[in-house]
Order: structure tokens, then C-alpha cells, then sequence
């Protein structure tokens, strides 16, 4: 049976089928008023800019954060590792990348918001100089690298700690107080200190401890270094310095000898500068001064044992006890009158007796004498070298006017040039050397003055007695040269008689000039016996024309000094009648 189509459902003509079929159920003006809606329970995100969002969960690989928007972020977990303490519920900072990828994933980045607000922080601290807290990524050469802000900066070794530092791995993978100390915008590079930190509270410490001193409080220290002008003492946080002067009464020669490093004592304050924030220390002062403790029966005259502690050559000091010396002057070393340095009777680290000369306890002077321990060589020293008497003695120095000569310890003798040879020298060092032993013969004695006066040449007769009957003027002798000087050549006649001949007297026959060594025939010219001079010629032996040019001359010499002569007599006979006549 046919069934009518008059009970058939009619669809409705407003009906969108494309929109039933694209499984919306709201028309476009109620699906636009949804979205309104919904649109203002979410965050407005613009992408490129720096948001905060709130941490939801973390993983082991990944933080989810929640921006307030339609879909929540996901961050690496790698890019917290500098915040091992992030915890759900923190609030961080991300960089919006896009709102959405080919996923409808928002896309962020924790580490380039880090790096963008680093650099603003980073500029901050170096312009308040606030403390930073930075991640010790790894070490690198020189230094170590550390995350800051997200951002990599410079540690360099040097500015880790006030100390060296050996082993940088200690501090990689930890995290550490920093002070950005320079940042290079054009090449992105930043340098930071722990050390300037450090300096900062030890230079806090100091001031507070140099603010509590006074002169002469004792405080316990630390032995921090050892130089040779003193010590270094480390006194809680500041640096004191005990000069090497006050560490003992007594002389010091280094510090290592009475103290080691790290060994801690007590020390006195001496002075110090809040200025300059320098101290210095004392550790002798901490002990009575040794000459309040000396002997108090000690005197002069008294004869005392010590250590030679120091040696200059007017004398040495000689230490009594730690901190005591006396001065041992070195004309109280020898009895001798030629003055000597002190290094040639005693040395550093001697142990010698002497006496007490004088004595002075409230000026803490000591003056020491080790002759008067001998007696006196002077004493009877008339019936021990009578004058004409012959000594043996040791040529012990020159002078410009002789030499000085030791008869025995303590008795010094001076023999003038002109004692030393018959002959006439032009230096002590013609007839002697220091060292030598030479014969004298005691001339001159003065005890009271102690005076010794001795020659040489004296000991054999003077050879210059009747040297006038022998050389007269016009013979001939042989003569051996032994020195040419620089107008005249020495010929020694004898062994203790010489003459001079001119240069120009010196030509041989053959037209060459005679030299030292050669031995000639020589014409004696002029004799003076009391200046121990003769005057002789080798070319007047063949060449007798000059020998009558020699005469002629010395009488033209002669005739001059007779008219000479005359004149003065002429003249005081007419004075003597001029004062005939007014008388």
C-alpha cells in the first residue's frame, strides 16, 4: 500500500547544514560572543617580549609553565640547572618565542629571557656594585667560567681569592658570590671578582681592628711572612709588621733564626697609622731590657768574657749578653801606635776576653780594651833599645815621607826616607817592600810621646866620607847605568855610590845613545859631597872639545857669582860710610 508523503518531516530553510556538519552547534554570532568570552580569561601574549609565568610541574626533562593562556609552555629542565632549588609555584621569566607551533604549541625560551635581563642586571651590578650569585660552569685557562644571570662571565684565577689558588676544580659546579668588575659590550665580555669581595670585608675587619688599637696593647698574631727587614704578622684580619730591630734585644742577622711561619706569639704595639693602615709591632719590648738586668756589680776595670758580634774598621762590637755590647776600639786591640783595621786582630763569632775601660749604665755604654790584658811594651823600653842600638824589624807600610817598621808587637818604629840609603831615592819601594825584613839602628827614642825614630842606612858607614879625594873632578871610572829617567840616567859608581849623567851626555863614539845595563867609562864633572851628588859624562871621554866648552862654561858660571859678590860688598861698605858719616 502506497503511503502518503504528507506525514513527512520538512527540513527547516534556515538550517546550516555546513555548520551542523563541521561539528559547530553555535551560530556565528553566538560562536563570536563565546569567543569574547573565553578570550577574556586568557593573558594577552605578544611574541618577541619577556613574560612572567608561574612554574606547574616539573620533571626530570622538562618545567611546565603557565603563562595564563590558552596553552601552558614547556621549558627544558637543563635550562634551570643554575637553580637546583626551583620548586613548583615559583614565578620565572621566559622569552615568548611564537604563541604557537605547527602543534599549537606556545613556543618559549627561559634562557634567552635569562640572557636579555642578564645583560640589564649585569650593567646594574657594575654600576651599584651589588653581590651577585654565579654558577661555576667549568674551569678554563687562567680562570674559571661562570653563569651569571644566565649569561657566561670571566673568573679569572687571580681575583678567586687573596691566597694562591691550586686546584680551580673545587669550585666548578658550585655556586658563589661574585662582583662584576668589568663588562666589554662590544665583544660581550664580562669579568668578575670573589677576591674584591674578600678584600672588601678583611679592609671592613681592619679598619674596625686599627680602630680598636692602642700604643703598647699586647695581642696574640700569627707569623705570616719572613723578609729580611723583618716580620709579617698576621693579627685577626690586619697585617702588622715587627721590624727586625724589635724582635730581639740582642743583634738579629735573619728573622728564620728565632722565629718559623704560622707560629703564633704575642706582640706589643708600637705605633701605627689608621691613614695608611700600617702597624708596627714589637716582640723584645715584651721583655726586660738587658741592661736593666745587668750585673750591678759590674765596673770598670773588671775583665769579662764575649762574642764578637759586629766588626768595622774603627773597631768591633762585642755582645756581653743578648742585647748588651760593648765597643772594642781598635787602638785598644794592640799597643802598637801604627793604626790598623780592626779585622786584623779579631772576627765575627770570636769568643775573646777584655777589660772594662768605662762603664756607663744610665747611657748604656760599654767601652772594652783586650791590650791592657798584655803589659805595656813601652814600659822599660829605654833599657831594651837604647838608642844606637841594632834591631831586626818587618817592614809594615808607606808613607810619603818613609816607612813604618815593627820591632816587636806593640812597638812601632818610623824610618825616614832619607835614612833608608845613602843614596838619593825617589820612593821607599827603591829599597824596600812591606813584608821585608830590615836591619835598623834606634836613632831617636821618646817614651812619654812614644815616639821610635830608626834608620837603615846607618848601618853601614857613609860612604860619601872622602868621596872628594876619590871622584875629583876630570877623572875617569867605570860606571854601570841601572835606571834612565826623563832628563838624566842613574850610574852606580860602586855598590853604595851612584852618579847622574844628563842625557845629552850619554852618546857614544859611535853616534848611538847608551842604555841601562851597559857599563862605560864615565868623566866626573862636579862632586858635592854634602848633597850626595856627582855629575858625570861618557861623552866627555872621547870628545875633548866638549871638555874645554865644559871649562869655559863653569868659568863664565864663576866670574858672574865673584862680580855678584862684589856688588854686595861694594854696596855694604858705602852703606857703612854712609852711616859713618851721620853718627
Amino acid at each position: 500500500m502506497t503511503k502518503s508523503l504528507t506525514n513527512l518531516a520538512v527540513p527547516d530553510a534556515s538550517f546550516d547544514w555546513e555548520q551542523f556538519e563541521s561539528g559547530v552547534a553555535y551560530s556565528e554570532q553566538e560562536r563570536k560572543k563565546i569567543e569574547a568570552m573565553y578570550g577574556e580569561t586568557l593573558s594577552t601574549l605578544a611574541e618577541k617580549q619577556v613574560m612572567q609565568g608561574k612554574v606547574v610541574s616539573i620533571t626530570k626533562k622538562e618545567v611546565v609553565i603557565s603563562l595564563g593562556y590558552k596553552s601552558e609552555a614547556v621549558v627544558a629542565a637543563t635550562d634551570f640547572r643554575y637553580n637546583p632549588e626551583l620548586a613548583i609555584g615559583d614565578l620565572v621569566e621566559v622569552y615568548v618565542e611564537s604563541q604557537e607551533d605547527m602543534h599549537g604549541q606556545l613556543v618559549v625560551s627561559h634562557k634567552k629571557a635569562r640572557v636579555q635581563q642578564a645583560w640589564v642586571k649585569v650593567n646594574q651590578a657594575l654600576e651599584t656594585g651589588e653581590i651577585v650569585t654565579g654558577y661555576v660552569k667549568s674551569r678554563t685557562k687562567g680562570g674559571l667560567i661562570v653563569d651569571v644571570f644566565g649569561i657566561e662571565a670571566f673568573l679569572p684565577g687571580s681575583q678567586i681569592d687573596v691566597k694562591p689558588i691550586r686546584d680551580y676544580e673545587n669550585y666548578v659546579s658550585k655556586n658563589i658570590e661574585l662582583k662584576v668588575v668589568k663588562v666589554n659590550h662590544e665583544f660581550r665580555n664580562i669579568v668578575v671578582s670573589h677576591k674584591a669581595l674578600i678584600e672588601a670585608e678583611m679592609e671592613q675587619q681592619k679598619q674596625q681592628i686599627i680602630a680598636g688599637l692602642e700604643k703598647g696593647q699586647v695581642l696574640e698574631g700569627v707569623v705570616k711572612n719572613m723578609t729580611h727587614y723583618g716580620v709579617f704578622v698576621d693579627l685577626g684580619g690586619v697585617d702588622g709588621l715587627i721590624h727586625i730591630t724589635d724582635l730581639a734585644w740582642g743583634r738579629v742577622n735573619k728573622p728564620e733564626d728565632l722565629l718559623q711561619v704560622d707560629q703564633k706569639l704575642n706582640v706589643v704595639i708600637l705605633d701605627f697609622d689608621n691613614e695608611r693602615k700600617r702597624i708596627s709591632l714589637g716582640l723584645k719590648q715584651l721583655t726586660p731590657h738587658p741592661w736593666d738586668v745587668l750585673d750591678v756589680n759590674l765596673k770598670a776595670g773588671d775583665v769579662i768574657k764575649g762574642k764578637v758580634a759586629q766588626i768595622y774598621d774603627y773597631g768591633a762590637f762585642v755582645e756581653i749578653i743578648p742585647g748588651v755590647e760593648g765597643l772594642l776600639h781598635v787602638a785598644e786591640m794592640s799597643w802598637s801606635q801604627h793604626l790598623r783595621s780592626a779585622q786584623e786582630f779579631v772576627k765575627v763569632g770570636d769568643e775573646i776576653e777584655a777589660k772594662v775601660l768605662t762603664f756607663d749604665r744610665a747611657e748604656r755604654k760599654l767601652a772594652l780594651g783586650t791590650k791592657q790584658l798584655t803589659t805595656d811594651p813601652w814600659e822599660g823600653i829605654e833599657a831594651k833599645y837604647p838608642v844606637g842600638s841594632r834591631h831586626q824589624s818587618v817592614v809594615k807600610a808607606f808613607t810619603h815621607f818613609g816607612v813604618y817598621v815593627e820591632l816587636e808587637n806593640g812597638i812601632d818604629g818610623i824610618v825616614h826616607t832619607s835614612d833608608l840609603s845613602w843614596n838619593k831615592i825617589k820612593h821607599p819601594s827603591d829599597v824596600c817592600k812591606v813584608g821585608d825584613n830590615l836591619e835598623v839602628i834606634v836613632l831617636e827614642l821618646d817614651k812619654n810621646s812614644r815616639r821610635f825614630h830608626v834608620g837603615h842606612k846607618q848601618i853601614q858607614a857613609n860612604p860619601w866620607e872622602g868621596v872628594a879625594h876619590i871622584y875629583t873632578e876630570g877623572s875617569t871610572h867605570k860606571g854601570k847605568i841601572v835606571d834612565i829617567r826623563e832628563k838624566y840616567a842613574i850610574v852606580a859608581l860602586t855598590e853604595n855610590i851612584e852618579g847622574t849623567c844628563s842625557l845629552r851626555f850619554l852618546n857614544k863614539a859611535d853616534g848611538k845613545v847608551a842604555q841601562k845595563g851597559e857599563e862605560l867609562d864615565f868623566v866626573v864633572i862636579e862632586v858635592n859631597k854634602d848633597e850626595h851628588r856627582i855629575a858625570l859624562s861618557h861623552s866627555r871621554t872621547y870628545n875633548q872639545k866638549e871638555a874645554e866648552e865644559e871649562k869655559k862654561r863653569q868659568a863664565q858660571t864663576k866670574a858672574k857669582e865673584d862680580q855678584k859678590n862684589a856688588g854686595t860688598f861694594g854696596e855694604i861698605d858705602a852703606l857703612s860710610d854712609l852711616k859713618a858719616k851721620f853718627s
